[in-house]
């Protein structure tokens, strides 16, 4: 059988309490820690067929299939379902919303037991680690000692890699797309500038702008544009916009002209309405201090793991480029794990890791083979 998954429901589970808190990396504690999750196949009686799947950025726990009564698919719909490379007639498919998210898993806006209000700044920052221990709880929930596979692209990945390093015999194989194990000096600079627009918003009101029935919309869909093009290539733009304008006549003006100028307010502004400003703060703040092999321990792990690596960029992605997919290739051969690796012809950008260029699912489906 091959074809799209048919409805599909959000599940929430309560996976910390003040009796048995989230200890973070940090030092730092979480009381209440709920998480929203999707499941789709069936889990095998062995309890051996789980395929977890980590999002990206500004992801969430709908990953595949339709809600009752929506018309948009699961985000990553195209590679998630019957016959498909995580095929769900053979696989037991997991996919959460992460921790710091605003998808239905505690984050900032979430209510701090302690207060009775929302954490706003008062969350804690957070690391990798953090994000892979509830998943890792999440997992213990559901009955499950050890995945057969973790698959996530960029952030997703990065959180499949941690996973490996903190549980060496819990990923049995992890597929990393257009990924990094530490992000370039590019990157922290964007994600900066996203920061320094959404902070200096004078709706922000120091991150309490819920108090004030109001949200820093201007500097969070500045954020986004920007982030957008940094997801897209030269060659996607070009293809699609080109130097159309969408005005008629020749005469200039100062408002938003160009096909592609009205294309990022588009997008800046569908982002207002399914992302939360605070959260993209501490997602982006996560990844900038992301680089697990700095960290004495991860070559001892990694050692003595039995995971098996996947790796893959794509060679039109600039934002996690090629480099650094080596340089991740290269860290972990160093510590003697066994990587697959491959660069994909694509003309997306790093999008493309959600789309389907030519060889990429076919890639990630005989990694998957037994």
């Amino acid at each position: 059988m091959t074809g799209p998954l048919d409805y599909v429901e959000t599940q929430r589970v309560v996976l910390f309490s003040e009796g048995d808190p989230l200890r973070l990396r940090g030092g730092g504690r979480l009381d209440h820690v709920e998480v929203a999750y999707e499941t789709y196949g069936e889990l095998s009686p062995e309890r051996d067929n789980v395929v977890f799947v980590c999002h990206a950025l500004t992801g969430h726990a709908h990953a595949a299939g339709l809600h009752l009564g929506a018309k948009k698919r699961g985000w990553w719909d195209n590679i998630i379902g019957p016959g498909k490379p995580l095929d769900t007639d053979r696989f037991f498919v997991v996919a959460p919303n992460i921790l710091g998210g605003c998808s239905g898993t505690t984050g900032p806006l979430s209510l701090n037991p302690a207060t009775g209000e929302p954490y706003y700044l008062d969350f804690p920052m957070l690391h990798m680690s953090d994000l892979v221990a509830v998943h890792r709880k999440l997992m213990r929930h559901l009955g499950v000692e050890r995945v057969y596979a973790g698959v996530g692209g960029s952030l997703g990945g990065m959180q499949i890699l941690q996973w490996a390093i903190d549980a060496p015999d819990e990923i049995e194989k992890a597929v990393l797309v257009a990924a990094s194990s530490r992000l370039s000096t590019e990157n922290i600079a964007f994600s900066s500038v996203a920061r320094t627009a959404i902070m200096s918003d004078p709706e922000f009101h120091g991150g309490r702008y819920v108090e004030h029935d109001t949200v820093p919309r201007l500097g969070q869909k500045v954020a986004r544009m920007m982030a957008h093009i940094t997801y897209v290539s030269d060659q996607s733009l070009d293809t699609k916009f080109g130097h159309r304008r969408d005005t008629v006549g020749d005469e200039m003006r100062m408002e938003p002209d160009f096909a592609v100028e009205h294309y990022l307010q588009h997008q800046g502004d569908v982002f207002l309405d399914r992302f939360d400003a605070l959260s993209y703060l501490y997602l982006t703040r996560l990844l900038d201090y992301f680089d697990p092999f700095a960290d004495p321990w991860t070559a001892e792990r990694l050692a003595a793991a039995r995971t098996q690596f996947q790796v893959t960029s794509f060679d039109s992605d600039w934002r996690f480029d090629t480099r650094q997919s080596l340089r991740m290739v290269e860290q972990l051969e160093a510590c003697g794990a066994k990587v697959d690796f491959a660069e994909i012809a694509s003309p997306f950008g790093h999008d493309s890791f959600l789309l389907q260029p030519p060889g990429y699912h076919e890639r990630v489906a005989a990694f998957l083979k037994d």
